[in-house]
């Protein structure tokens, strides 16, 4: 036989509660503030390098914050943070080498035929 619920059991008025008002409204402030200053930067900053590393510092920390909040990494063990920071850093470090040593190989060899 089922179990029937009365209407008192499952009231619900469809509210979030404070705590996680005041959580959902500081990650908004938070992302919305670096997004901002990612538009500062573009429009008040020359293009070039600091430019672009200033924009790739951000974006990392715009996405290790919405991975830690949303993903809810920030609330895992610290050997799954570290699985996963870890083979993260070791393709950037090999992205940043390949495009070091793609830009010798081609001035090597630009200037070899010159």
């Amino acid at each position: 036989m089922a179990m029937h619920h009365s209407d008192n059991d499952m009231h619900h008025t469809g509210e979030i509660p404070k705590a996680q008002t005041k959580a959902i409204w500081r990650t908004f402030v938070i992302l919305v503030a670096i997004t901002a200053l990612e538009f500062v930067f573009a429009f008040f900053m020359e293009p070039g390098t600091t430019r672009n590393v200033i924009f790739i510092i951000l974006t990392l920390f715009k996405a290790f914050y919405i991975v830690a909040e949303f993903m809810h990494l920030k609330h895992e063990t610290k050997a799954l943070i570290w699985t996963i920071i870890i083979p993260l850093a070791l393709i950037v470090w090999l992205m940043v080498a390949l495009i070091a040593e793609g830009s010798y190989y081609y001035e090597s060899i630009t200037n070899y035929f010159e």
